[in-house]
């Protein structure tokens, strides 16, 4: 008896070890999969960009917002693209049929170069100026669509163009962005 006592308590010994061991196995299995599930979710979402972290970092200049463009066609780096806000919100009346409304547009402009973005900088007013002018012949029901809206920065492109080529010698300006368009 004594004999059958002593090979109960090793075999519920030899049962509780083999128990632990599938524990640990399945904890183990537990962690890589969730390891592997979060690896594969880390590059799913951040690595199908197309380009590594340092590149994004190097095509960045910290300081002025500089991005460099590269030409989808043949690969030749364009120019940097740098942006130069407006430093006020347009706010201004436009006619409507029914009833005259206050539009805020707040603008960007899209410029290649630091001696560009010098060249708007230091002839904002001029800028602002010819902008309000093109803003303030808009009209409501115009500007309810957005063909009218793309209607009116090309307006607002091809003027300010117009106006750098006469003081500055060139276009300056590639494009006017509105980064910001209120109408009540």
């Amino acid at each position: 008896m004594a004999d059958e006592k002593e090979n109960g308590k090793e075999d519920e010994l030899e049962l509780d070890n083999s128990g632990k061991k599938k524990k640990i196995i399945i904890i183990i299995i537990a962690v890589v999969v969730l390891l592997g599930g979060g690896v594969g979710a880390y590059l799913f979402f951040m690595g199908g960009s197309g380009a590594s972290q340092a590149e994004l970092d190097a095509a960045l200049d910290s300081g002025s917002g500089e991005a460099h463009v590269v030409e989808a066609d043949s690969g030749a780096q364009v120019g940097s693209a740098l942006y130069v806000p407006m430093p006020r919100p347009f706010r201004f009346n436009v006619p409507g049929a029914a009833r005259d409304r206050f539009v805020e547009i707040r603008v960007q402009l899209l410029v290649r170069g630091s001696d560009n973005e010098e060249n708007a900088k230091m002839h904002i007013p001029l800028i602002e100026s010819t902008l309000l002018g093109v803003f303030s012949r808009a009209n409501a029901d115009d500007l309810a669509t957005s063909a009218g809206k793309t209607s009116l920065k090309q307006k607002s492109l091809a003027a300010v163009q117009k106006i750098m080529t006469e003081v500055e010698g060139n276009k300056t300006v590639e494009k006017v962005l509105f980064t910001g368009f209120v109408m009540q």
